[in-house]
Parts: structure tokens; sequence; C-alpha cells
């Protein structure tokens, strides 16, 4: 069964998608099958692993986007799928077991004039398309926007374990102690659809730090994360085995020069390839510490 992840914090500007670009190529290169499911409106990770020109094609198409899902005469969500969506200059594929579920601004629409049908909320009707695809995978990877409207809860629904990304300040943990509010509120109001296939509702697992600037003081920010994550767990709030990750990721220049040439760190030029090193090996423990973590 696919380890289905999502990627959440009530605080924007962590670097959420930079961080789950990059993990589900590093899974991929370690020999999984990934998918992930680009569930944020600003469709960073799409315009990112798809470059812009791929994307309009996609957004211009009619149905060509995860929001065709939740529209009249909807197709099959495998349909939408980009196989090997990593390609070269020339077209070529580059990182062989990473999938894409795109995304376009138009998924905002899902907020507002949405109706959809009655007793069958946006969320159940991506879960149920979700099961017909996710045998194919190892990992099915949400990108959510942060907050738990009703994009966000296709994510966390269909989820089996969350991860928080936080920079190491104040606002990151505002954010944490909200969004951990706001899963409380939706996983009550969504216990009447969750079939007992689904196993429990998805829980935060960890909380991994990112885009940490040079020179930043992360311990008294990690200690005061720290004492919040406790009391969450005491209250069983969060998974009881839920943590701050060990591994965390710098901030680096070589991560805005990815996204320009459309390509996840790992995958950047020879010329460049020195100075993403140390990144790289930051995303790979990351990877490595997820991979790891036992759910329950």
């Amino acid at each position: 069964m696919a380890r289905r992840i999502a990627f959440l914090n009530y605080k924007g500007g962590v670097g959420k998608t930079s961080l789950i670009v990059n993990l589900a190529a590093c899974l991929a290169q370690q020999g999984a099958k990934v998918l992930l499911c680009d569930l944020d409106t600003q469709s960073n990770a799409s315009i990112w692993l798809l470059r812009l020109e791929r994307w309009n094609k996609i957004v211009s198409a009619t149905g060509g986007t995860v929001f065709s899902l939740f529209q009249e005469n909807p197709p099959q969500l495998s349909d939408l799928i980009i196989r090997d969506v990593v390609l070269d200059r020339e077209g070529q594929k580059i990182l062989p077991g990473l999938d894409l579920l795109p995304t376009s601004f138009n998924l905002v629409e899902l907020e507002g004039d949405y109706t959809g049908q009655p007793g069958r909320p946006a969320y159940l009707m991506f879960r149920e398309e979700l099961a017909k695809v996710e045998a194919n995978y190892d990992f099915i990877l949400f990108d959510c926007p942060p907050n738990v409207l009703r994009a966000s809860q296709c994510g966390v629904f269909s989820a089996t374990e969350i991860y928080v990304p936080s920079n190491p300040d104040a606002l990151s943990l505002i954010g944490f102690t909200l969004l951990v509010e706001k899963l409380a509120t939706f996983h009550d109001a969504a216990a009447g659809f969750r079939r007992n296939s689904l196993g429990p509702a998805a829980q935060v697992q960890g909380i991994i730090f990112n885009a940490v600037k040079t020179n930043t003081d992360v311990e008294v920010p990690k200690m005061r994360m720290q004492l919040r994550l406790n009391q969450f767990k005491s209250a069983k709030r969060v998974a009881r085995n839920a943590k701050i990750f060990v591994a965390q990721v710098r901030d680096a220049t070589i991560v805005r020069r990815a996204v320009t040439l459309g390509l996840p760190v790992s995958l950047v030029s020879s010329e460049t390839a020195a100075d993403a090193q140390g990144i790289i090996g930051d995303y790979r423990a990351v990877t490595n510490e997820m991979f790891r973590h036992v759910i329950y």
C-alpha cells in the first residue's frame, strides 16, 4: 500500500513546495514510484516540474488539471497524471518514477462557487478517484495550500500521515498550532465519510525545519516547537511518536536556480553540481528519516 503523505502548514512561505518537489525526486532516484499531487492553487509544483510552456498547454486543454475532477463529465484521475514528468531541454525523460497530478489557478473555484453533489464532498470524490491508481505507487505526496479548505481537505482526507514544513521562527509555531486545531475540526466533520478501509484520520507525524538561513540559531525555536509538540502529544492531538526531524534543509540559492531550470536540485547541470551537494545531502537526509519513520 502506498504511503500517502500530506505536507501542510498554516504559515505560508516556509518553502513547502521546494521541500516536497525535492523529496519526491530523492524518493524516485532511490527507485520508488512516486505521485506528486499538486493541490495548491498557486500551482508552483506543477509550473516547476512542467516548466511554464508545458504547463500552459495543459491548462489550455479542456480537463487537463485536477479541478476537472469536480466538473461535469469528469475524466478519470489516471488520465490527468503526467508520467515521468521531468524532462530535459530535448524532451527526454530524465527522472523515471516521478509522476505529477497537475493543477492550475482555477482550482481556487473549488473554494467558492463549487457546490458538488449532495452528500458527496469534494474530498470524498477525490479519495475515490485516487484509490483507483494508488496501487501503482509506493508514495503519494500532497502539496497542500496553507489552510484546511476544500483543496487541502482532498489531501488531508486521503493521507495516512502529515508532515509540517517549518522555518525556525515564531510564525511557524503559530501556524503549526493553528493547523492542529483546524485539522481536528475537519476530522470531526469528515468522520461520517471515513470508511474502515481508509484507516484512521491522518495525524501530524513530524515537523521539518526547511530553508534554514546561515548563522540562524535553530535551538531556541526548536525548543519552543518541541514544547508545543509535547503538549499536543499529551492531549492526543498529534501522533504519539510525532517528532521534530533531526535532518533539516538549509537555505540555498541553488534551489531558486533549480526552479528556473524546471529541475529538482539533484538534477541541476554539472557546472553547478558542486554548489548543490550540501543541500542535496540535506534533502536525502530528510527523505531517509521520513522513510524510516514508523507511523502509528
